[in-house]
C-alpha cells in the first residue's frame, strides 16, 4: 500500500467521502499542461495494473500498467507523442485538509480528437523494457542485471545494492544459458523475478519495484464497502517448485513435507541452467521458501475504492459470505475515476491439480539440435564495470562449442573512457623588442632636418637616433628615439599526453603470439573494434577465448554494458556442459619491500579441475630470491584454502 497517514485510512472507509482527481499533462518540449477534476469527461477515466494472469499465481511477471482518460481539453493531439500523465487523487480528512495519492506516471501511446474531448490511452515505464536484448551472455548477481537493464532503458530502480542482495538468491552469481528465449529486457527482468521470487511493476514514482506475496494484512474489506463480491471456496497454496535442467532433459522437482498443494512451474529458466546440482536445488528451494507465504482464497469484488491499494497488497475480508480469518492478495484492480474500484485476486484450487503438473518431464522443443551448416552464434557483454591500468583486466570472456570441426569468427567492441596521464612541455621563445625613450636637442632654423647618431659614448646601447631642429616659429623642437633589444625566454606548459591500450588474446588459457592489437588515444571516450579468427576448432569440447586489456600513460573507465563481443559459426553447439575446470582470480594491491623497492600491483590466476564436492586445499611460496641489484633476500609465502 502506498504510504498515506492514519486519517487517510480512516477518512477512505467513511460511509461518505469528499474526494477530488487532478493531473498534468508533460510534452517532450517542456510544456505542461494541468487539468482537474471538472475537466475530465465523468466516467471516462480508469487506471488498471495486475501481476498475474487470469488464473493463477504467477512469478517474475511485468505487466504494465495503463491509464485512459478523456478530457475537455484542446491541447493538440499531434504535440502529444510520448507525452507524459500524471493523477493524483485527492481526499478531505477528518480536519478539513487534503491528503494526495499519486497514482502514477504513464506515457502516452494514443492520442484521440474528437470535436470537443481529448481521449488518452498511456502506459507505465514497463514498456521501456521492450528493447531488443540480443540474446547477450553475461555474468553477475540479480543486482547487476537489474542495474543493466534499468541504464539500458532509462528507468529507475527502487531497490539498493544492499536490499537486492540481501533477499534471498540475491547475492547468488547467475549467468545466461546461451540457448535461451531472452528476447528483450523485459524478458531478463522475468527470469530474474523468478529467481528472486517476486514480480515486477513500476511504482508510483516512476520506478522499478520488485515486489513479493506476503502474508500480514494491510486492511479490512468490510461488508459495508463493497458493492458485489465472490469468494472461492478453497486456498490457493503452493508446496512444490519445478524447474526444467536442459542439460539433463528433465524436470527438477523439490517440496515441503507434506506435498498436497500446487507445483509452481518455473519451466525454462536460462538464469538456473549452470551450476552444480546442490546450487541449483539451494536456488529452488529459495524460492520455495517464499512461496510458501501465498495461503490466499481467490476473490472478485467491486468496493467503494481505496486508490492507497497496491498490487501484491494483503486485505481480510469480513461480513456476508467472507471468511474473516482467512487471507487474499490484490493480483489485479480496475480503479475507475470518480467510480468503484475492482479487486480482484486469483488462484488454482489444489484439490483439481493434475497429477502430470507434479513433475512433467515433457520439454520437446525446449533442446534445439544442431544441424548440418545451420550458424551458430555466442555473444557477451559485461555486466560489471571496470577499471583498466597497467596490468592485464580481463574484459571479454566467452565459452562455445562445436559440434564439428569447423572454424569461427570472434568479434568485438568496447566503449573505453580514457585519462591520459599529462606531459610536461618547455620551450626558448625567441624574439625582438623596441624599447622607446624620448630625446632632445638645439639648432638653428638652417640646422632643421639635421641627425645625430648617438657614439660610443652615448645614453644608448645598440641602435639609436635623435633629430632635433626647430619648428615654424624657431624654437628648438624635439623628436623621440628607439632602442632595439633581443631576447629569449623559456616557457613550459602541460598538455594532454598519449595513453595506448594493449590487448592480449588468450584461447583456451593459452596467450595468443601473434597477434597484440594496439591503440593510442588522448583523453575522452573511444571505441576499440577487435577481431580474431580461430581455425581448425576441435568438436565436443568446450573453449574459452579471453580478451585482456592494459593501458600505458594513463587509465580507462568501462562502464557496465560496455563490452559486446560475439563468437559465431556453422556447427557450433548450443551449450556445453560444465566440464569441472575452475578459475580463481587474485589480485594484489601495490606493496613495499623492507620499506625501501616498491612493487606494482599484480594479478595471478590459478585453475584446477575437479568433480568431487569435498573440501581441497592448496598452497603456493615463493622462495628467498635476490631483488634488484641490491641483493636482498625476501621470501614470500601464500597459502589459502579451496
Amino acid at each position: 500500500m502506498y504510504p498515506v497517514s492514519r486519517a487517510f485510512l480512516e477518512a477512505v472507509q467513511e460511509n461518505t467521502r469528499r474526494y477530488f482527481w487532478t493531473g498534468e499533462i508533460r510534452t517532450k518540449g517542456g510544456a505542461v499542461y494541468p487539468f482537474g477534476y471538472e475537466d475530465i469527461v465523468k466516467g471516462s477515466g480508469y487506471v488498471t495494473a495486475q501481476c498475474c494472469g487470469s488464473a493463477e499465481i504467477e512469478l517474475g511477471t511485468v505487466y504494465a500498467a495503463e491509464m485512459g482518460v478523456t478530457l475537455f481539453s484542446q491541447v493538440d493531439r499531434y504535440t502529444l507523442e510520448g507525452a507524459e500523465v500524471r493523477l493524483s487523487y485527492h481526499l478531505r480528512l477528518a480536519d478539513g485538509s487534503y491528503e494526495e495519492v499519486p497514482m502514477g506516471i504513464f506515457e502516452v501511446s494514443e492520442a484521440n480528437r474528437t470535436a470537443h474531448c481529448l481521449e488518452l490511452k498511456a502506459y507505465d515505464y514497463m514498456l521501456r523494457f521492450e528493447k531488443s536484448f540480443n540474446g547477450f551472455e553475461t555474468v553477475g548477481n540479480a543486482w547487476a542485471f537489474l542495474d543493466l537493464c534499468c541504464k539500458a532503458c532509462d528507468v529507475g530502480l527502487a531497490h539498493t545494492k544492499e536490499e537486492i542482495e540481501g533477499m534471498p538468491n540475491g547475492a547468488e552469481l547467475l549467468s545466461v544459458y546461451p540457448e535461451n528465449d531472452i528476447e528483450t529486457y523485459r524478458d531478463v527482468l522475468y527470469f530474474v523475478g523468478q529467481v528472486l521470487g517476486g514480480f515486477f511493476c513500476i511504482n508510483r514514482e516512476g520506478k522499478l519495484e520488485l515486489r513479493k506475496y506476503g502474508a500480514e494484512p494491510v486492511m479490512e474489506v468490510k461488508s459495508r464497502h463493497r458493492f458485489t463480491s465472490s469468494f472461492s471456496d478453497f486456498i490457493t497454496r503452493y508446496t512444490a517448485v519445478s524447474s526444467t535442467n536442459l542439460r539433463t532433459q528433465t524436470a527438477e522437482y523439490y517440496a515441503l513435507d507434506p506435498d498436497d498443494g500446487l507445483t509452481m512451474n518455473l519451466a525454462v529458466n536460462p538464469l538456473l541452467q549452470f551450476g552444480l546440482e546442490e546450487t541449483r536445488e539451494q536456488l529452488c528451494r529459495n524460492i520455495l521458501a517464499g512461496l510458501a507465504a501465498v495461503n490466499y482464497v481467490p476473490f472478485d469484488t467491486s468496493t467503494i475504492g481505496n486508490p492507497a491499494l497496491d498490487l501484491g497488497d494483503v486485505l481480510t475480508f469480513t461480513g456476508g459470505q467472507a471468511d474473516g480469518a482467512q487471507i487474499a492478495c490484490i493480483t489485479s484492480f480496475d480503479c475507475k475515476i470518480g467510480g468503484k474500484q475492482r479487486l480482484k485476486c486469483v488462484g488454482k484450487n489444489p484439490r483439481l491439480a493434475q497429477a502430470k503438473s507434479k513433475n512433467d518431464k515433457n520439454i520437446s522443443g525446449l533442446l534445439n539440435q544442431i544441424e548440418a551448416g545451420k550458424v551458430g552464434i555466442h555473444t557477451f557483454t559485461n555486466a560489471s564495470a571496470y577499471t583498466v591500468a597497467e596490468t592485464n583486466v580481463r574484459v571479454i570472456s566467452i565459452e562455445f562449442a562445436a559440434k564439428e570441426e569447423t572454424h569461427v569468427q570472434f568479434f568485438g567492441q568496447v566503449l573505453v573512457d580514457v585519462s591520459a596521464e599529462p606531459v610536461g612541455r618547455s620551450a626558448t621563445a625567441r624574439g625582438s623588442i623596441v624599447v622607446p625613450f624620448p630625446a632632445s636637442g638645439s639648432g638653428d632654423g638652417d640646422a632643421a632636418g639635421d641627425t645625430a647618431e648617438a657614439g660610443a659614448d652615448g645614453a644608448g646601447s645598440g641602435t639609436a637616433e635623435a633629430g632635433t631642429g626647430t619648428d615654424g616659429s624657431g624654437e628648438p623642437g624635439t623628436d623621440e628615439g628607439s632602442v632595439t633589444v633581443d631576447v629569449e625566454l623559456p616557457v613550459t606548459w602541460t598538455e594532454d599526453g598519449k595513453a595506448v591500450a594493449h590487448v592480449t588474446y588468450e584461447f583456451n588459457d593459452s596467450e595468443v603470439l601473434v597477434h597484440y592489437p594496439a591503440e593510442t588515444w588522448g583523453s575522452g571516450k573511444h571505441i576499440l573494434s577487435l577481431y580474431y579468427p580461430i581455425d581448425g576448432l576441435v568438436p565436443n569440447i568446450t573453449n574459452t577465448f579471453n580478451v585482456h586489456l592494459r593501458m600505458e600513460g594513463g587509465t580507462a573507465q568501462i562502464g557496465t554494458g560496455g563490452c559486446i563481443a560475439s563468437i559465431s559459426g556453422q556447427g557450433m553447439a548450443a551449450g556445453a556442459a560444465w566440464d569441472g575446470t575452475v578459475t580463481v582470480e587474485e589480485y594484489v594491491q601495490p606493496f613495499a619491500l623492507m620499506g625501501g623497492l616498491q612493487a606494482k600491483a599484480f594479478s595471478g590466476e590459478m585453475g584446477f579441475e575437479t568433480m568431487e564436492l569435498v573440501k581441497r586445499y592448496y598452497s603456493d611460496s615463493i622462495r628467498r630470491a635476490a631483488v634488484g641489484a641490491f641483493g636482498m633476500p625476501v621470501e614470500l609465502t601464500q597459502e589459502g584454502e579451496g
